[in-house]
């Protein structure tokens, strides 16, 4: 493959991703209106784009048997899928959506730490440097939003499980087309949710969608989920889950935006957030550059 065909196939696998990202944003809109419960809503969520890649399959025509031991594998890190979002939709409710969503910038830090220990590489520093400058972001978030504690454990913790199946993700996307991985780990997800439904007794006391959550649900179950699901694993063909990671966090910018125009003064914050905020998309902005300028001088040594 030559070179200009490498930098095109890597700049179109980086729009698809700022698209997909953007659209991200767009769901912690969806899960501040909808009014349902954090697990409730992922259920439908995940139930919902479950259905729609089967019908795309079955209409496509297009093969999805894979072996059994693969789909388990993929079931398995639907769990994670599951509990991530559970955390993500939970962080909302505890909180505010620039909150959680600037929580979520974290899976930089996870990412750099579990990627070189899975895939048994060395730890970049230069990813390490950059996911404690995030990580102090959400220090100064935490300091100035004490009244939002729960949430941000829980958007930390959606960010570490966030972290581990992008990470997993990367490795089954070189064997396996990535709406086949995205079929079955988002119906391994709707699996586990159930199952833990079933044991806890959380269907007795399950909530029915309302008719104004409809619409809401289906578009969060469709372009926000299995849609763009599939999309952002696509990428990973070209992409670190490092690179994906550090690209996600402009997912905040997407959604701190989107929450505003959406809702208004709702979700307003002190001026902690924004110094937290700052930090972390200035660090997204100037890592690439700084990694650039380090290769540079290796390079004329």
């Amino acid at each position: 493959m030559s070179e200009n065909t490498q930098n095109s196939a890597l700049n179109k696998n980086l729009i698809i991703l700022h698209l997909t990202v953007f659209v991200w944003g767009f769901t912690g809109i969806l899960g501040q209106l909808i009014t349902v419960s954090a697990i409730n809503l992922v259920w439908y969520r995940v139930g919902i784009a479950a259905i729609s890649l089967f019908l795309y399959f079955n209409f496509s025509k297009k093969i999805f048997k894979v072996e059994p031991k693969t789909i388990l594998k993929m079931a398995l890190t639907g769990a994670l899928v599951g509990g991530h979002w559970v955390l993500f939709f939970g962080s909302i409710k505890l909180s505010t959506v620039p909150v959680t969503l600037v929580c979520l910038s974290s899976i930089t830090l996870f990412t750099a730490i579990f990627e070189p220990l899975i895939n048994k590489k060395r730890i970049s520093k230069m990813e390490i440097i950059a996911g404690v400058l995030i990580i102090i972001g959400i220090v100064l978030i935490f300091k100035f939003e004490t009244q939002y504690t729960k949430g941000i454990i829980a958007g930390l913790l959606s960010a570490v499980l966030a972290a581990l199946f992008a990470i997993i993700n990367s490795r089954f996307v070189k064997a396996h087309e990535a709406p086949v991985i995205a079929f079955y780990e988002l119906s391994g997800a709707f699996f586990w949710i159930t199952l833990y439904l079933t044991v806890t007794g959380g269907f007795a006391n399950f909530a029915l969608p309302k008719l104004t959550d409809i619409g809401y649900l289906v578009l969060l179950g469709t372009a926000c989920t299995s849609l763009a699901y599939v999309a952002g694993v696509s990428v990973m063909r070209e992409l670190s889950a490092f690179r994906v990671a550090l690209i996600t966090n402009l997912e905040p910018v997407y959604g701190i935006i989107m929450a505003f125009v959406f809702l208004g003064d709702r979700n307003r914050v002190t001026p902690g957030f924004w110094a937290g905020a700052i930090i972390i998309l200035s660090t997204i902005f100037l890592f690439p550059f700084a990694q650039k300028q380090i290769a540079k001088r290796k390079n004329q040594r």
